[in-house]
C-alpha cells in the first residue's frame, strides 16, 4: 500500500463518522417543553380504618380448615338362611380382576387331556384358564369350554342379601375378514 492510501483511508474513515453525528437540538428542547408544561396529578392512598380484633371463641369445635370426620358404621350384611352365597373366603384368582367385559376369549387348546381357554384381557395380558377357574368380578365360573365359546356361571347380589345365578357366554373372537357363511 503507498503512502498516500495510509494517510486517505483513516481520513475518509474519519469525515464519514463525523458525518453521522445527529443533530438532536430540537428533540431535546421538545422533552424540555414536555416535562415544563406537564403536570403530575397522583392521588393519595385512601386512608384505612382500623378494624376492631376478633377473638375466637370456637377453639373447642372443629377447626374449619380440617374436613370433618363421618362416623363409620359397620357394613353388616344380612345373610338368609338356604339361599345361595358366593364363598368370600376362597383366594381370588387372577381373571377375577377383570370384568366380563375387559375380556376377550382367544383361543381353545388342549394339554394332558384337559382343554384350556386363552383370555386376552384390555390390557393386553394373555391368561388361561380351564373348568372350574373363577373369572369376573361377580365370582363366575367356568362351566363348558367348546372350540368357539366358553360358558360362565356367574353370581350376582339380589340387594336382599342372596345372589342369583346368572349364566353367561363368552365367543371367540373373530379375525378380520373371516367368512363365517362358507
Amino acid at each position: 500500500m503507498s503512502q498516500k492510501a495510509r494517510v486517505l483511508i483513516p481520513m475518509v474513515v474519519l469525515a464519514t463518522l463525523c458525518g453521522c453525528s445527529a443533530d438532536i437540538g430540537d428533540l431535546t428542547a421538545y422533552t424540555q417543553q414536555v416535562r415544563a408544561n406537564t403536570q403530575v396529578s397522583i392521588e393519595p392512598y385512601p386512608e384505612f380504618e382500623t378494624q376492631p380484633t376478633f377473638e375466637y371463641t370456637a377453639s373447642e369445635l372443629r377447626s374449619p380448615f380440617v374436613r370433618p370426620r363421618i362416623a363409620e358404621q359397620a357394613v353388616v350384611e344380612a345373610v338368609q338362611a338356604n339361599c345361595l352365597q358366593p364363598d368370600f373366603n376362597r383366594r381370588k384368582q387372577p381373571l377375577e380382576s377383570y370384568g366380563i367385559d375387559a375380556i376377550a376369549m382367544s383361543g381353545v387348546f388342549n394339554a394332558n387331556g384337559r382343554n384350556y381357554v386363552l383370555f386376552k384381557t384390555n390390557d393386553g395380558m394373555l391368561h388361561k384358564a380351564t373348568y372350574g377357574n373363577y373369572i369376573g368380578l361377580f365370582h363366575g365360573k367356568i362351566t363348558a369350554i367348546t372350540n368357539q365359546t366358553v360358558k360362565i356361571t356367574e353370581l350376582l347380589p339380589d340387594g336382599a342379601g342372596c345372589w342369583q345365578q346368572k349364566e353367561t357366554e363368552l365367543t371367540m373372537a373373530s379375525l378380520a375378514g373371516e367368512n363365517d357363511n362358507v
